[in-house]
C-alpha cells in the first residue's frame, strides 16, 4: 500500500474541493493514485468537477536539457496562466524535471488522445495476432487488448509514464500536484527530443 503524505492529500483537496478526511480515504482506496481518487470522490458525489483543466493556459516558458556529452537534447514548452507563476521556482523546477523525463524515456506522444487512430488500430491488430497464436479464448481478447494498450500508453505517452524520480506517480500526477499548488492550469504543450545519430521526436 502506498504511503499517503499530506502534500498529496492537500493536492487532491485543492483539485476537488473535498474535505481532508474524504480525500485521504479516496487516496487509500486508490493506493495513492490521484486520478483514481478523483474518480472515487466524483462517484460518491463528493468532488466538484475539476475545472482548472478547462482554463486556458497562454503563458509559460520553454525549457531545455542537454545531456552530458552533448549528444542528446530536449526542448519542452510548459504553459500556465500567468507570467507570475511561470517565474516561480516550483514551475521552473517542474519544467526542468519534465525535460529530463523526456530525455530519459523518449516518449512518442504527450497524451493517449494524441496517438493517431491508425497507430492504435495497428497495435490492437498486433495484440490480437499474438492472442490468437497463444490460443487465448476470444471472449477475453477485448480485456487483454485493453490492458496491453494501457501498457503501450504508459511506455509511449509522456503524461502516463511513471515519473523517473518516483515511479509511484505518473508525470500527469506530478503536473496535477503543481496545478493544485499554484492554483493555475498547467499544460505540457509540445516538446522536441534530438539525439545524434537518431531521428528527432517532435510532438
Amino acid at each position: 500500500m502506498a504511503t499517503i503524505d499530506m502534500e498529496t492529500v492537500k493536492a487532491l483537496r485543492e483539485l476537488t474541493g473535498t474535505g481532508v478526511l474524504d480525500c485521504k480515504k479516496a487516496l487509500v482506496a486508490s493506493d495513492g493514485n490521484i486520478d483514481k481518487a478523483i474518480d472515487i470522490l466524483r462517484e460518491k458525489g463528493l468532488a466538484k468537477a475539476v475545472s482548472k483543466a478547462s482554463r486556458e493556459a497562454t503563458d509559460g516558458m520553454v525549457f531545455s536539457y542537454i545531456h552530458a556529452g552533448g549528444n542528446l537534447g530536449v526542448l519542452v514548452q510548459l504553459n500556465c496562466e500567468t507570467d507570475f507563476v511561470a517565474k516561480t521556482d516550483d514551475f521552473q523546477n517542474l519544467g526542468k524535471e519534465i525535460a529530463i523525463q523526456i530525455a530519459a524515456t523518449d516518449p512518442s506522444f504527450i497524451r493517449p488522445e494524441d496517438v493517431p487512430a491508425e497507430v492504435v488500430e495497428h497495435e490492437k491488430g498486433l495484440y490480437r495476432v499474438q492472442l490468437e497464436a497463444e490460443k487465448k479464448p476470444e471472449q477475453v481478447w477485448d480485456k487483454i487488448v485493453e490492458g496491453k494498450l494501457a501498457a503501450f500508453y504508459k511506455e509511449n505517452c509522456l503524461m502516463h509514464q511513471p515519473y523517473i524520480r518516483d515511479e509511484s506517480k505518473t508525470v500527469e500526477e506530478l503536473v496535477k500536484t503543481m496545478i493544485a499548488k499554484t492554483g493555475e492550469n498547467i499544460v505540457v504543450a509540445r516538446f522536441a527530443r534530438f539525439k545524434i545519430g537518431g531521428n528527432p521526436t517532435v510532438c
